[in-house]
């Protein structure tokens, strides 16, 4: 059955936040375009977004599906209610797109021609869940490691990071669109020294609760969300300068203004921790914070923590890496790296 006209225009508005979306009648369905940019077809009243690389690290799980018989397959959007998420996807889609749309020079160098540059591009993009296992693929039972130095794109607030179109949703979006501004840059004219080519690594948080006298909590008091303070991250290449990261964040600005000011770049130490895989809901966490406590007093270790209220400082907190996609994970399946900072218990901190 043919789209109706209800569905372009909701369609189109959930998808607005990326840019002008326009829509035109082809072969009786509809093409749609993101400031001007074709992207996106709609067929039988589903979404079919183009794939590319962009959008297909951001949402892994997508299915591909052509959206008429014959026609080469597209990402088969179902659920159209997140409008941040589907946003995001477009952007990324559309980033991609208009660098491919680029006209292409007649000649391909030969391999010997190619500069470093060039042949760092060809290369399969670096993937840190693949090459630091032990940092996002850890056991489910509890074991010490010792985590170097990062750095982060990162956005401070606090509140209940479920609350619908609230500042962690907002901060999550502003982090993903400052990322992918850093790992597409390689198809634009801004040149990070050192670029290599990489998947953009999963959402983290650092989390905590501040007591009324101003004391630092890692363990968090039940049913009170909204006193959470968080500092959300993406991890970033060490090639990536202050001002490369400043670059980013105005490209993020660009699309959307909101995050102006709001995203940093966050250099964290994090040290000795006990680490865990905890597989299932977030509520469900405490069980396994319990044991992680349990196993590191055994090893002769208390968690570092550290009761200073200066939230600017880089000091360590409760640590999350999330594996899993909330949106399309059944909770019992949802799979989050924590990770605790750990001091000997004799050095413990008052």
């Amino acid at each position: 059955m043919a789209s109706s006209r209800e569905f372009v225009d909701f369609a189109s508005g959930q998808l607005s936040a990326a840019g002008e979306i326009t829509s035109k009648r082809m072969f009786g369905e509809y093409g749609l375009y993101c400031d001007g940019l074709f992207f996106a077809v709609i067929c039988d009243n589903q979404l079919f977004i183009k794939p590319t690389e962009a959008g297909r690290d951001l949402f892994p799980d997508l299915p591909l599906a052509p959206p008429y018989a014959g026609a080469k397959d597209y990402l088969l959007i179902d659920d159209l209610d997140d409008k941040e998420h589907l946003a995001e996807l477009a952007r990324a889609t559309c980033a991609e797109l208009a660098q491919k749309a680029k006209p292409k020079k007649k000649a391909e160098k030969k391999a010997g021609q190619m500069s470093q540059e060039e042949v760092n591009q060809k290369q399969p993009a670096f993937d840190y869940k693949k090459e630091y296992k032990e940092f996002y693929l850890p056991k489910r039972q509890p074991g010490l490691i010792e985590v170097p130095p990062m750095q982060f794109a990162a956005v401070r607030g606090q509140g209940d990071p479920n609350q619908e179109g609230g500042a962690y949703q907002q901060a999550i979006s502003w982090l993903y669109a400052a990322a992918y501004a850093v790992k597409m840059s390689k198809k634009g004219d801004y040149r990070m020294a050192g670029y290599f080519d990489f998947v953009v690594p999963p959402l983290e948080g650092l989390w905590w609760q501040q007591d009324a006298d101003g004391q630092i909590r890692l363990d968090f008091a039940p049913g009170q969300k909204e006193n959470l303070h968080w500092l959300a991250l993406i991890r970033l290449p060490d090639f990536v300068s202050e001002a490369d990261f400043a670059w980013a964040a105005a490209k993020a600005a660009a699309k959307q203004p909101q995050s102006a000011g709001r995203l940093e770049l966050f250099r964290y130490t994090e040290g000795l921790c006990v680490q865990c895989l905890h597989v299932g809901p977030y509520d469900n966490e405490p069980a396994t914070v319990a044991a992680m406590r349990d196993f590191a007093a055994a090893q002769g270790y208390a968690l570092d923590e550290i009761k200073s209220p200066n939230e600017q400082l880089p000091v360590r907190r409760h640590h999350e890496i999330y594996l899993s996609d909330p949106r399309r994970c059944k909770p019992e399946n949802m799979k989050t790296v924590i990770r605790l900072p750990l001091v000997a218990q004799r050095n413990c901190r008052s």
